[in-house]
């Protein structure tokens, strides 16, 4: 599996190695093909904000947006890579989620990180036993990080 990651910040604090290999290990519990791309950027607010409202026609940047490409369920061939699509992370709006909600920003990005990577894999949360479904197997895909690292 290939994973991209690439921060328009500058400078970046992150550790984008971690985000790579989180991005890795939520893909291979998703059992998505071994020939698999996914993208991640790591944007600013400024950013973010447009995105959102080009995109999503909302005001104000969000914590994560995805954007599918290739249906996962699709037959990979040998010739061409499976592009799932695009992840874009704000780790200023996760800073002020995680300060909200009383966790650390690691735990906040993991979430995120692991909520795009589900989207990509085909989950959505329209309704409310979707929205169950998903945030389940992202908890459960962050807990098993967690033990593994």
């Amino acid at each position: 599996m290939n994973v991209w990651i690439v921060s328009h910040r500058d400078p970046e604090p992150l550790n984008l190695d971690a985000f790579v290999d989180l991005a890795r290990f939520a893909l291979e519990r998703e059992v998505a093909p071994d020939n698999s791309e996914v993208s991640i950027a790591v944007v600013d607010n400024d950013e973010m904000a447009q995105l959102n409202e080009r995109y999503r026609d909302k005001k104000g940047p969000t914590d994560v947006l995805s954007f599918p490409c290739d249906e996962p369920t699709m037959v990979p061939t040998d010739d061409e890579p499976l592009t799932l699509g695009d992840i874009v992370i704000a780790p200023l709006v996760a800073e002020k989620n995680a300060s909200d909600l009383g966790h650390t920003v690691e735990h906040e990005l993991n979430h995120l990180l692991v909520h795009g990577i589900l989207h990509l894999m085909g989950y959505d949360h329209v309704d409310d036993e979707d929205a169950r479904h998903m945030l389940t197997r992202q908890t459960v895909i962050v807990q098993a990080w967690t033990i593994h690292v």
